[in-house]
Parts: structure tokens; sequence; C-alpha cells
């Protein structure tokens, strides 16, 4: 049984990622400063080093401890809004945060490497499904970060063989079990759920895209199938023969407006969403070609959005009872 460790592995989707793991058969060990992580969503029996990744040291000490032969690496901050607004902050924790990492596997030796990269890095497509082959015009901070993290990654396997997997995320929803809950203020889901905690309408923002009713187009993806990407890029680097970005998606869009009925649907009453302006740098639609996913990795998604919504929903519930 090999040992992985998982930075951020505390947090909304690591702790998917963890328990996947064991599922599997592999053996994980969190790696997180809890600065958004939660110690109750870490299974009792998987070994925990609360540190900070730009502690090298740390990490490296993590690494013999535990007798790690792989690294997941999630943590890192993620809301693009708000890497426009504190670019220095986002290079800091997602670029040297990703060299401490990087430097420690390096240093001990560690030949497998599977990192949590966006659909980000595409900035606006220039055509949809988007193929890993799209060129990467990222047009946010958050984005040119993740960007940096999968060439410093592909350095690495022509200096040192890491073999290596990066996955870009589209837009990650649901819950594996009522404890594991997204709480980002940043997501669709979570955010329509809080403005009807406080007795508000949800916004959508913008409704006159060139789309079928004029809202965005995004592909969703539940945080369970998500999980079970990483763990066939763990496999697929064990073989010794990775060295490839895959997009992580459904391969198919769903409208903003198509996510508010959903939601209606599953709480049982009208939700009345808000029709604001539009967001800056937001594309009319961007969904996933995820033909390389299932040939390098023999893994695709089997969760559709109402799976999403309702399991989003109870979790919601059972956290704000």
């Amino acid at each position: 049984m090999s040992t992985w460790l998982v930075t951020g592995g505390a947090g909304y989707i690591g702790s998917h990622v963890v328990r996947e793991l064991q599922l599997a058969g592999f053996q994980p060990v969190v790696f997180d400063d809890f600065s958004a992580g939660l110690h109750s969503r870490v299974p009792q029996d998987v070994p925990v080093v609360e540190g900070d990744i730009a502690d090298t040291k740390a990490l490296r000490a993590a690494f013999t401890k535990f007798e790690v032969t792989g690294v997941i690496h999630l943590a890192a901050k993620k809301a693009a809004g708000e890497s426009v607004d504190l670019p220095l902050y986002y290079y800091k924790e997602n670029v040297t945060g990703l060299q401490s990492v990087l430097g420690a596997i390096v240093d001990s030796g560690i030949d497998n490497f599977v990192y949590s990269s966006s659909a980000a890095v595409y900035g606006t497509p220039q055509s949809n499904p988007v193929k890993e082959s799209e060129p990467l015009n990222p047009e946010s901070p958050y984005g040119e970060t993740k960007v940096i993290g999968e060439w410093l990654a592909k350095d690495l396997a022509t200096s040192n063989a890491l073999n290596w997997v990066s996955l870009r995320y589209f837009n990650v929803a649901g819950a594996g079990s009522d404890d594991l809950g997204d709480n980002s203020v940043n997501n669709l889901i979570p955010m329509v759920f809080q403005a009807l905690e406080i007795g508000g309408r949800p916004k959508i923002f913008g409704a006159d895209y060139p789309t079928p009713d004029g809202t965005c187009i995004r592909d969703y993806i539940h945080v369970v199938d998500l999980a079970g990407a990483h763990v066939a890029a763990v496999k697929k680097c064990e073989t010794g023969r990775a060295n490839l970005a895959i997009n992580v998606g459904r391969g198919s869009g769903v409208s903003v407006q198509e996510v508010m009925d959903s939601i209606a649907g599953v709480i049982g009453r009208d939700i009345s969403p808000e029709v604001v302006g539009r967001r800056a740098g937001d594309p009319a639609a961007t969904f996933a070609d995820v033909e390389l996913g299932e040939a390098e990795l023999a893994w695709s998604a089997q969760r559709d959005l109402n799976d999403m919504v309702s399991s989003a929903w109870s979790a919601w519930q059972s956290a704000h009872r």
C-alpha cells in the first residue's frame, strides 16, 4: 500500500480526495494549515500534519516520517476575483508555496505528483468543448498561477523524471456526505443557499449572453467524481508514464438558470432569482472536452446536476440546523 500526502487535505475537495484514496486502498496523509480546512473532515485513522506548505523542512520531515511515495497538491488560494485585487498574495501562496512543495519532493526523491489546476488556465475559450490543447490564456492572477504550476511540474519531468498529472477542474459542486459540504462563499450553489438562508434572492449575473436562456453555461462536476479523478491520476503516476494535463468535467454545459431551476426543484419552492449586471471576465460558455481523461485515466464522471444539488442541500441543512 503506497502512501500519498495530500496538501490541503482537510479542505472541501481535499477531504473527498482523502476518503476516495482510502477506499481505493491507498494510505493518505493530510498536510494542512487549517486556514480553511476543518479537523472534523479528516477520518480519525488518517495521519495529520499541521503546517504551512512554505515550510519545506516540515514537508521533508513528513515525507520521511510517513514514507511518502507521492504528493497530491491541493493547498492554494482559489478566488479569481480576489486574485485581481491581491496578485502578490496569490503568487506567494500558489507559486512560492508550490516551489516549496516541489523542492521538498525533489529533496526527498519522490517521483509522483498530482497537481490541482483549473479551467481558469484557458480564460475565455476559443471554442467548446475545450480541449487540453486549447491555448492557455488565463484572465486572472489565479489562472496565471495555475499555468505556472503546470510549467514547473513539466520542467521537473525533464530535469528529475517526475511523473505528474495536472487536473484542470471545471466547476465543482455537491458533497459525498453531510459532513463534507462546500462552505465556500465563491461557488454558485452555496451562494444560492446563503442568500436563501438570510431571506434574500440569489443573483444571476447577466441574462443577455448568446446562450439558449441568456445565462452563462458552465461544466459542473460532482466533487466525488472529481476525487475519483485524483485516484485515477495517482494510479497513472504509479505506472511511471505520466506527463500530462487533463480536463476534469462532465463534458456538457449547464446554464446558471438551469442550476437555479434544479435548486428550486430539490428544495421544493420557488427561489425567485434576481438578474443583475454581468460580471467582468465571465465567458458566455465554458465546458470540457473529456476524451483525454477517459483515454489516459480510464475515468469519467458518473453523477449529474441533480445529484450535486441534492447532496449539497443535504449537507447545507446538516451544517445549519
